[in-house]
This record gives structure tokens, sequence and C-alpha cells, in this order.
């Protein structure tokens, strides 16, 4: 250590300079002569550092891109040359890095090593809990721009954009039907593939969708958890309600384009429009004959079993058409009013 003594308007300063330091600093900006070549050197620490992290990065030829560590580098470069090193010995699917691979086995395995501590529903992705999470949390960072209706995960914020948009990127490869969601997509295609994964554990009976076997296992267990604020009448599903409630409001919001008549419900047009086409879709296996109606074939085909579920509660006598017993009970209703 050497004492430095600084005058300045009459006053004296003593500093502590440590020699060392004073001498790196003063390298800065000397020259050294080799032969005829005369390099400058900067060693300040900063540049020293900023050249030290210089000669670290690794760049990418094709984009130009820097990578610290040269790992990462190899890695981007697949990006490029569309090596995918890491397949699958499922299905043979191949990903560019072992974790990819990783994340993606676990649709084979099952696998859900990542569980919500609040109610314990398990996942295949970290980012997937994490997304799980805001809904206890109640965060939802993500807002739309065109309705502001806000959304805990980014993918379903996108999925919402396609309402404004109309996009629908998932179109069926036998009908050619689209829609703008992948898991609407799945669901329909059952229709054409006839897959019934989902089965009541009940009564056996096979479901195309997880929804439908949710609906109706309200069949079994009685519970009817949508009431009509009208009438108080319940249902076990919320399309049933929707429904009846025109049944108060008087709304009929479809339309026959052939003749402009409305109908509260959208089977019951569908089955007023055969009667323009002409189309009898239901045929009876015993005679051949065709019906628009498949309540018009039900009612056709006790012709043929000798059937009669329609009985007279005044008589007893039976039918085999609920209209042939409503003209039946008229003889009673006569004979009531002739003896009053």
């Amino acid at each position: 250590m050497a004492s430095v003594k600084l005058e300045d308007c009459s006053q004296t300063l003593e500093l502590n300079v440590n020699i060392k330091d004073e001498e790196e600093e003063e390298k800065i900006g000397k020259s050294v002569n080799h032969g005829e070549h005369v390099e400058t050197f900067s060693t300040s620490r900063e540049q020293q550092q900023e050249d030290h992290r210089t000669k670290r990065s690794h760049h990418c030829p094709h984009c130009g891109e820097i990578f610290p560590i040269l790992s990462k580098l190899e890695m981007h470069l697949k990006i490029h040359t569309g090596d995918n090193l890491y397949s699958c010995t499922d299905c043979g699917k191949s990903f560019k890095t072992s974790r990819s691979l990783t994340v993606h086995q676990r649709t084979h395995t099952g696998e859900t090593p990542y569980s919500c501590s609040e109610c314990g529903k398990s996942f295949s992705q970290q980012s997937n809990l994490k997304t799980h999470q805001r809904i206890h949390k109640g965060e939802k960072p993500y807002s739309c721009s065109d309705c502001g209706v806000s959304f805990s995960g980014l993918d379903t914020l996108k999925t919402h954009k396609r309402i404004h948009t109309g996009e629908k990127p998932y179109s069926c490869s036998d009908c050619g039907k689209t829609f703008s969601q992948l898991v609407h997509l799945n669901a329909h295609q059952r229709i054409h593939t006839g897959k019934k994964p989902y089965s009541c554990s009940d009564c056996g009976k096979s479901f195309s969708q997880q929804s439908s076997l949710k609906s109706h296992y309200r069949i079994h267990t009685g519970e009817k958890p949508y009431s009509c604020s009208d009438c108080g009448k319940c249902f076990t599903t919320s399309s049933a309600i929707n429904v009846h409630q025109r049944t108060h409001t008087g709304e009929k919001p479809y339309f026959c384009s052939d003749c402009g008549r409305s109908f509260s419900r959208l089977n019951t047009l569908n089955c007023h429009q055969l009667i323009h086409t002409g189309q009898k879709p239901y045929f009876c296996s015993d005679c051949g004959k065709n019906f628009s109606l498949q309540s018009s074939l039900k009612s056709h085909q006790p012709i043929h079993t000798g059937e009669k579920p329609y009985a007279c509660s005044d008589c007893g006598k039976s039918f085999s058409r609920q209209g042939s017993l409503k003209s039946h009970q008229r003889i009673h209703t006569r004979e009531a009013l002739l003896l009053c």
C-alpha cells in the first residue's frame, strides 16, 4: 500500500490507493510493439467480462441466434436440420429432445406425476398443473381483446378467440365438417367410427361422449339438478330445461325455410321438414312400409306383433294404437253425459 497526497484549495487529502489495482487501470490504452505489429490492450474488468462472454457464446450459422452453452446450440440446430433423434417405441413419433419424448410417453403410460395440493387432480405436465392451480386462486391473467372475458390459460384464450374470428382449423376427413376445437372433432369422429368408449357401470350402456354418460347416470341416481324458475319442474340436463322454458316464454327459434312455420325444438323442425322433402327414412322390417317419423313406425309395428299396449281404464279393452284408444274413450265420455 502507498500514501498519496493531493492538494486542492489548500486542503490536503490522504488516500490509500491499492497500487496493484492502479497499475491494472493504467494499462488501458497502452500499446505493446511486436515487431512491426502494434496491439492495443483494453483490460478494464467490464471489457474483460464482455470479451469472456463473446468467447463463450455459440452462434447459429443458419439464423445467427446466440447461445451461452454449446449443448443449447446443438439442440437448436435440430430446428434447421429437421433431426429428430428421440423416437417413441410405442407409436414411432420422433422428438428433438429426450425431455419432449419423456413427456409424450406419459400419453401411453397414463403417468401423471404432478398433482394439485388443493383437489388432488394430477397432470402429465408441470405447466398444466400451474394452469390448473389458477382455478383455485381465481387467477385469470389472459383476457380477450374483443369481449373482455378472462381465462386462466393462454390456450383457452386462443380457443375462445375462434368464436370471434370464426376459425375452425379442425376438419373431419370423413364428411368435411369443421370444428374450432380438437376435442369436438374427436367426439364427432365417433359418429363415423361408431366408437363408444364411455360405459355405464350400472347398466352397461355405452356413449361416445363423457358428458352424455354423466347425464345418463342421473337416470340411475334420480338426480335432477336443473329446476325451472317458473314452475319448479326439475330436469337431468341443461338442454332439457332450456327446451322446457320455451313453454313459458313461447319462444320458437327454429324456422322452416319452406313454409315459415316455427318450432320450439330442433328435432321437431327436422321431422316437419320431411313433409316438404317427402323423405321417409323409417321402414317396417315386416312389410316394408315407409314412414317419415319414427313414432309413426312404432305405432304401426303392433299390427304385425299383435301387441296392444294401450288399455282403457274404464272397461279394460286394449288397442295397438294410442289414437284408437282415445277414439274408444269417447264412448265412455258420451255415456257419462247421457247419464247426467
